[in-house]
């Protein structure tokens, strides 16, 4: 019958120091020479049953422990090599495993290092937010992540790409979609590039929303999208084939530092275009003008989903011909900020959370309704903010679905001209909110999440506030 091998000569190792044995005392007790004892320390030998029930007889431990408990270690390892610093330098899976039994001792202190690094630069980050908002520019620069390059650049700047719009708009006289653009979208593929769109059930598209064969010249849509993100993906495809040269030079002018940045600001501007195509510049923005911005009746008109017709309304910047200066956020429950486009002058504060009073977190108990309020700095500038729920694709069996909210905001001076703000009135009630905590001098904030790092904590022991982190 086949032996079942282990490979632990490290945590041997460490057990014989404890012991304070040599390599021929241990090899004696176990009646194996010193030398192939060497070998199991090294791994080059594996721990046999026989060898392990005879550790166990000799020296009276629990052979679990063996066993030992890296695998936290392990996957705290993998935390660390994943921070772009060292992304050149991630070692495999079983290197992490040697390194977390051979020295968990300094693993450990490799972690809390980064832990430490990670504290820091988060404070850097905050300060130079802070020092930024008063017109102090510092020139420290942190490395970022490809996604949060291409998120900070859409959101520095008007979310407005006019190649792209222009382009999209003459495509679309093209295809004279009339009522049905999903079926002036299909037609065009297949006419233009024999491309035939076909909807599958999630089993036979697992883990992919959109997949085009090359060899069938099919392009899969999975059925977990809602028909009108089935129709988004439809043009997503149309203006990779047809708008790439816009596209391409709006993903150049940004100047982002990396291939995989400019991959993924591709994949953006694609869907941007998709969006241009299914509601073109002119025809939009006429509407959303007579409509005084309301989402929902623009939603019906260009028969799009609200996030659709909330996302187009950030777009309209043309300078000629522009709408109001609409933003957008994306956040999930957990606060995570998934997209952010347009906001130049909301609060910026590097890659956390939003302020926790902002009305986006009450929407995911009211699923599908539309929350308005008018949130206020402490600087006195204020905002009207419309938070709802969207939608995701269908979860499977057994799958959580995916919750996030999506918060449109608007200067309060141009609220007057939606919907929206003619429904508030003149004297709305006020929600005071603030950049994320961490920058946040507001007093007696029963919400606060962290410390502002310009201020001392307030550690009284006769008198305590409202908040953990309180601060004088």
């Amino acid at each position: 019958m086949a032996q079942n091998k282990i490979f632990a000569g490290p945590r041997l190792r460490r057990l014989r120091r404890e012991r304070d044995l040599t390599q021929t005392a241990m090899a004696e007790a176990l009646s194996i020479s010193p030398s192939y004892l060497n070998l199991i320390e090294r791994n080059q030998r594996p721990l046999t049953v026989q060898l392990l029930l005879k550790l166990a007889s000799v020296y009276d431990f629990d052979v679990a422990a063996l066993q030992g408990e890296s695998g936290g270690t392990i996957s705290q390892l993998k935390s660390v090599f994943s921070d772009p610093l060292l992304a050149g330098e991630l070692p495999g899976d079983q290197e992490l495993v040697e390194v977390a039994e051979a020295a968990p001792n300094a693993a450990i202190g490799l972690i809390r290092l980064y832990r430490a690094y990670c504290e820091q630069a988060e404070r850097l980050s905050d300060l130079t937010a802070l020092l930024a908002s008063e017109g102090k520019e510092t020139g420290h620069s942190g490395k970022r992540l490809p996604h949060e390059e291409v998120r900070d650049s859409l959101s520095r700047r008007p979310f407005f790409f006019d190649a792209i719009d222009a382009a999209a708009e003459a495509l679309h006289v093209e295809l004279a979609p009339g009522d049905d653009a999903g079926a002036a979208l299909k037609t065009w593929l297949r006419e233009k590039h024999g491309i035939a769109v076909r909807i599958l059930p999630p089993g036979a598209l697992v883990n992919l929303g959109r997949r085009f064969d090359r060899h069938t010249m099919r392009l899969f849509i999975s059925a977990r999208f809602s028909p009108y993100d089935r129709v988004r993906e439809i043009a997503v495809e149309v203006a990779l084939l047809a708008l790439w040269q816009p596209i391409d030079k709006a993903v150049h002018d940004l100047a982002l530092s990396s291939d995989e940045a400019r991959r993924l600001a591709r994949f953006e501007l694609a869907h941007y275009a998709a969006l241009a195509l299914i509601m073109p510049y002119g025809p939009f923005v006429e509407a959303a003008r007579r409509v005084q911005y309301d989402c929902a009746a623009l939603a019906g008109r260009f028969s799009v989903s609200f996030e659709q017709a909330a996302i187009r309304l950030v777009s309209l910047q043309r300078p000629e011909n522009s709408g109001l200066k609409f933003f957008a956020l994306e956040v999930d429950r957990a606060g995570n900020l998934l997209r952010r486009l347009g906001a130049e002058g909301f609060p910026h504060a590097g890659f956390r959370g939003e302020c926790p009073r902002l009305g986006v977190y009450d929407t995911f108990s009211r699923p599908g309704r539309l929350a308005m309020e008018k949130a206020e700095l402490s600087d006195g500038s204020a905002f009207l903010l419309l938070s709802r729920t969207l939608e995701a694709p269908e979860p499977i069996l057994n799958e959580p679905p995916r919750q996030t909210a999506l918060v449109l905001g608007l200067d309060w001076s141009a609220a007057e001209s939606t919907v929206y703000g003619k429904t508030m009135g003149a004297a709305p009630s006020t929600v005071p909110i603030g950049p994320v905590c961490r920058l946040c001098e507001r007093p007696g904030c029963i919400s606060r999440a962290a410390p502002p790092v310009t201020r001392p904590l307030g550690l009284d022991e006769q008198a305590a506030g409202l908040s953990t982190f309180d601060f004088r």
